[in-house]
Protein backbone atom coordinates (compact mmCIF):
# COMPACT_ATOMS: atom_id res chain seq x y z
CA UNK A 1 0.00 0.00 0.00
CA UNK A 2 2.98 2.58 1.07
CA UNK A 3 4.31 1.34 -2.32
CA UNK A 4 1.45 2.39 -4.37
CA UNK A 5 0.78 5.32 -2.61
CA UNK A 6 4.48 6.56 -3.12
CA UNK A 7 4.20 5.27 -7.10
CA UNK A 8 1.36 8.15 -7.23
CA UNK A 9 2.72 10.51 -5.75
CA UNK A 10 5.84 10.59 -7.76
CA UNK A 11 3.31 10.31 -10.70
CA UNK A 12 1.78 13.60 -9.49
CA UNK A 13 5.05 15.18 -9.09
CA UNK A 14 6.16 14.40 -12.63
CA UNK A 15 3.15 15.65 -14.45
CA UNK A 16 3.59 18.45 -12.10
CA UNK A 17 6.97 19.25 -13.38
CA UNK A 18 6.84 18.69 -17.08
CA UNK A 19 4.67 22.17 -17.28
CA UNK A 20 2.52 20.91 -19.29
CA UNK A 21 -1.75 20.93 -19.40
CA UNK A 22 -4.39 19.73 -20.97
CA UNK A 23 -4.57 22.83 -23.50
CA UNK A 24 -0.76 22.28 -24.18
CA UNK A 25 0.16 21.78 -28.54
CA UNK A 26 3.32 19.62 -28.88
CA UNK A 27 4.61 20.35 -32.14
CA UNK A 28 7.34 17.58 -33.24
CA UNK A 29 8.77 16.10 -35.69
CA UNK A 30 11.89 16.23 -38.35
CA UNK A 31 13.14 18.27 -41.02
CA UNK A 32 15.03 15.25 -43.27
CA UNK A 33 18.61 16.66 -44.74
CA UNK A 34 18.66 19.76 -42.63
CA UNK A 35 21.75 20.49 -41.25
CA UNK A 36 21.75 24.18 -40.78
CA UNK A 37 18.94 26.97 -40.20
CA UNK A 38 16.50 28.49 -38.15
CA UNK A 39 13.11 27.04 -37.73
CA UNK A 40 10.21 29.26 -36.48
CA UNK A 41 6.51 28.94 -35.10
CA UNK A 42 4.44 31.25 -35.81
CA UNK A 43 0.62 32.37 -36.09
CA UNK A 44 -1.54 35.53 -37.14
CA UNK A 45 -2.48 38.24 -34.78
CA UNK A 46 -3.98 41.70 -35.47
CA UNK A 47 -3.38 40.79 -39.25
CA UNK A 48 0.07 40.13 -38.61
CA UNK A 49 2.67 37.15 -38.93
CA UNK A 50 4.29 36.45 -34.76
CA UNK A 51 6.86 34.45 -34.11
CA UNK A 52 5.84 32.65 -31.05
CA UNK A 53 9.16 30.28 -30.55
CA UNK A 54 12.72 29.30 -32.94
CA UNK A 55 14.32 27.00 -32.83
CA UNK A 56 18.64 26.80 -34.56
CA UNK A 57 18.98 23.60 -36.48
CA UNK A 58 22.58 22.59 -36.24
CA UNK A 59 23.42 18.82 -37.58
CA UNK A 60 19.97 17.70 -37.09
CA UNK A 61 16.60 18.55 -38.52
CA UNK A 62 14.43 17.24 -35.18
CA UNK A 63 12.35 19.81 -33.51
CA UNK A 64 9.96 20.36 -30.82
CA UNK A 65 7.93 23.55 -30.00
CA UNK A 66 5.32 24.00 -27.33
CA UNK A 67 2.38 26.38 -26.95
CA UNK A 68 -0.49 26.91 -24.57
CA UNK A 69 -4.01 27.09 -26.57
CA UNK A 70 -7.36 28.82 -25.60
CA UNK A 71 -8.21 26.73 -28.69
CA UNK A 72 -7.28 25.57 -32.07
CA UNK A 73 -6.22 27.91 -34.56
CA UNK A 74 -3.78 28.18 -37.87
CA UNK A 75 -0.16 28.40 -37.76
CA UNK A 76 3.01 28.21 -39.32
CA UNK A 77 6.08 26.13 -39.12
CA UNK A 78 8.41 28.87 -41.03
CA UNK A 79 12.13 27.34 -42.14
CA UNK A 80 14.84 30.19 -42.61
CA UNK A 81 16.83 28.68 -45.40
CA UNK A 82 18.40 32.09 -46.96
CA UNK A 83 17.30 31.07 -50.66
CA UNK A 84 15.01 34.25 -51.23
CA UNK A 85 11.84 32.37 -51.68
CA UNK A 86 9.83 31.94 -48.22
CA UNK A 87 6.71 30.72 -50.01
CA UNK A 88 7.99 27.26 -49.85
CA UNK A 89 9.30 27.27 -46.65
CA UNK A 90 6.18 27.84 -44.76
CA UNK A 91 3.97 24.86 -43.73
CA UNK A 92 0.57 25.69 -42.59
CA UNK A 93 -1.07 23.70 -40.00
CA UNK A 94 -4.15 23.43 -37.92
CA UNK A 95 -3.28 23.47 -34.38
CA UNK A 96 -4.46 22.13 -31.31
CA UNK A 97 -4.09 20.68 -27.73
CA UNK A 98 -2.33 17.16 -27.83
CA UNK A 99 0.69 16.13 -30.02
CA UNK A 100 1.06 17.06 -33.38
CA UNK A 101 3.90 15.24 -35.51
CA UNK A 102 4.99 17.00 -38.38
CA UNK A 103 7.97 15.63 -41.01
CA UNK A 104 9.57 16.65 -44.25
CA UNK A 105 12.89 17.37 -46.27
CA UNK A 106 14.28 20.31 -46.19
CA UNK A 107 14.30 20.75 -50.16
CA UNK A 108 10.26 20.42 -50.24
CA UNK A 109 9.61 21.41 -46.98
CA UNK A 110 6.26 23.05 -47.92
CA UNK A 111 4.60 20.34 -49.88
CA UNK A 112 6.44 17.08 -48.93
CA UNK A 113 5.23 17.45 -45.25
CA UNK A 114 2.99 15.26 -43.36
CA UNK A 115 1.20 16.26 -40.41
CA UNK A 116 -0.59 14.18 -37.70
CA UNK A 117 -2.54 14.62 -35.07
CA UNK A 118 -4.64 17.31 -35.30
CA UNK A 119 -8.23 16.50 -36.03
CA UNK A 120 -9.04 19.95 -37.07
CA UNK A 121 -6.35 19.89 -39.43
CA UNK A 122 -7.56 17.04 -41.34
CA UNK A 123 -10.63 19.14 -41.94
CA UNK A 124 -8.72 21.93 -42.72
CA UNK A 125 -6.70 20.00 -45.51
CA UNK A 126 -10.03 18.64 -46.85
CA UNK A 127 -11.83 22.08 -47.22
CA UNK A 128 -8.92 23.59 -49.03
CA UNK A 129 -8.07 21.03 -51.47
CA UNK A 130 -12.01 21.60 -52.70
CA UNK A 131 -11.07 25.06 -52.51
CA UNK A 132 -8.14 24.71 -54.77
CA UNK A 133 -9.90 23.40 -57.40
CA UNK A 134 -12.28 26.93 -57.58
CA UNK A 135 -8.82 28.86 -57.45
CA UNK A 136 -7.54 26.63 -60.24
CA UNK A 137 -10.90 27.38 -62.47
CA UNK A 138 -10.67 31.23 -61.93
CA UNK A 139 -7.01 30.85 -63.30
CA UNK A 140 -8.10 28.99 -66.21
CA UNK A 141 -10.87 31.42 -66.89
CA UNK A 142 -8.26 34.26 -66.81
CA UNK A 143 -5.80 32.68 -69.51
CA UNK A 144 -8.49 32.05 -71.50
CA UNK A 145 -9.51 35.15 -71.49
CA UNK A 146 -5.70 36.58 -71.90
CA UNK A 147 -5.10 34.89 -74.97
CA UNK A 148 -2.85 37.09 -77.20
CA UNK A 149 -3.12 34.65 -80.05
CA UNK A 150 -6.69 34.42 -81.09
CA UNK A 151 -8.34 37.83 -78.86
CA UNK A 152 -11.45 37.25 -78.09
CA UNK A 153 -14.68 39.70 -78.95
CA UNK A 154 -16.91 40.86 -76.75
CA UNK A 155 -19.48 38.21 -76.34
CA UNK A 156 -16.49 35.53 -75.79
CA UNK A 157 -15.25 38.21 -72.93
CA UNK A 158 -18.66 38.43 -71.21
CA UNK A 159 -19.61 34.58 -71.44
CA UNK A 160 -16.16 34.10 -69.93
CA UNK A 161 -16.85 36.85 -66.99
CA UNK A 162 -20.32 35.00 -66.54
CA UNK A 163 -18.81 32.06 -66.18
CA UNK A 164 -16.16 33.49 -63.76
CA UNK A 165 -18.70 35.04 -61.56
CA UNK A 166 -21.09 31.18 -61.44
CA UNK A 167 -17.61 29.77 -60.04
CA UNK A 168 -17.05 32.57 -57.51
CA UNK A 169 -20.44 32.11 -56.24
CA UNK A 170 -20.28 28.73 -55.89
CA UNK A 171 -17.06 28.59 -54.07
CA UNK A 172 -19.01 31.06 -51.41
CA UNK A 173 -21.66 28.40 -51.13
CA UNK A 174 -19.44 25.47 -50.93
CA UNK A 175 -17.66 27.40 -48.18
CA UNK A 176 -20.92 28.19 -46.43
CA UNK A 177 -21.98 24.49 -46.55
CA UNK A 178 -18.73 23.55 -45.27
CA UNK A 179 -19.43 25.52 -42.20
CA UNK A 180 -22.55 24.89 -41.41
CA UNK A 181 -22.23 20.53 -41.80
CA UNK A 182 -19.21 20.76 -39.88
CA UNK A 183 -20.50 23.29 -36.98
CA UNK A 184 -18.98 20.74 -34.04
CA UNK A 185 -15.67 21.51 -35.65
CA UNK A 186 -13.40 24.81 -35.16
CA UNK A 187 -12.98 24.35 -38.93
CA UNK A 188 -16.97 26.43 -39.20
CA UNK A 189 -15.97 29.29 -37.23
CA UNK A 190 -12.59 29.78 -39.09
CA UNK A 191 -14.21 29.33 -42.64
CA UNK A 192 -16.47 32.02 -42.07
CA UNK A 193 -14.37 34.82 -40.00
CA UNK A 194 -11.53 34.33 -42.34
CA UNK A 195 -11.98 32.39 -45.62
CA UNK A 196 -15.57 34.28 -46.27
CA UNK A 197 -15.60 37.42 -43.74
CA UNK A 198 -17.58 39.02 -46.73
CA UNK A 199 -20.39 36.58 -47.21
CA UNK A 200 -23.92 37.73 -46.68
CA UNK A 201 -24.27 38.23 -42.82
CA UNK A 202 -27.58 36.13 -42.82
CA UNK A 203 -25.55 32.86 -43.95
CA UNK A 204 -22.35 34.00 -41.55
CA UNK A 205 -25.29 34.30 -38.47
CA UNK A 206 -26.32 30.98 -39.90
CA UNK A 207 -23.22 29.62 -38.89
CA UNK A 208 -22.61 31.66 -35.88
CA UNK A 209 -26.07 30.60 -34.22
CA UNK A 210 -24.88 27.04 -35.56
CA UNK A 211 -22.04 26.55 -33.38
CA UNK A 212 -21.89 24.36 -29.78
CA UNK A 213 -20.74 26.90 -26.79
CA UNK A 214 -17.31 25.94 -26.78
CA UNK A 215 -16.22 26.40 -30.24
CA UNK A 216 -18.53 29.78 -30.36
CA UNK A 217 -16.65 30.62 -27.59
CA UNK A 218 -13.41 30.13 -29.53
CA UNK A 219 -10.86 32.02 -30.82
CA UNK A 220 -12.70 32.15 -34.44
CA UNK A 221 -16.07 31.74 -32.90
CA UNK A 222 -15.65 35.16 -31.00
CA UNK A 223 -13.75 37.08 -34.52
CA UNK A 224 -17.41 35.66 -35.86
CA UNK A 225 -19.25 37.47 -33.54
CA UNK A 226 -17.27 40.23 -33.76
CA UNK A 227 -17.70 40.57 -37.79
CA UNK A 228 -21.06 40.27 -37.13
CA UNK A 229 -21.81 42.47 -34.21
CA UNK A 230 -19.63 45.35 -36.98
Amino acid sequence: MKKYILFICLSIILFACSGDSEQTMTVTGKVKGLKKGILYLQNFSDSTVVTIDSLQIDGDGSFTFKKELESPELFYLYLDKKDNNEFNDRITFFGEPGVININTTWNTFEPGAKIEGSVTHEKFVEYKAMMSEFNKRDIALAQEANNTEQPLDAVQIDSIRKISDRNFKRSYAFSITYALTHKDSYIAPYIAAIEIPEANPVFLDSIYKSLPENIANSKYGRKLKKRLEN
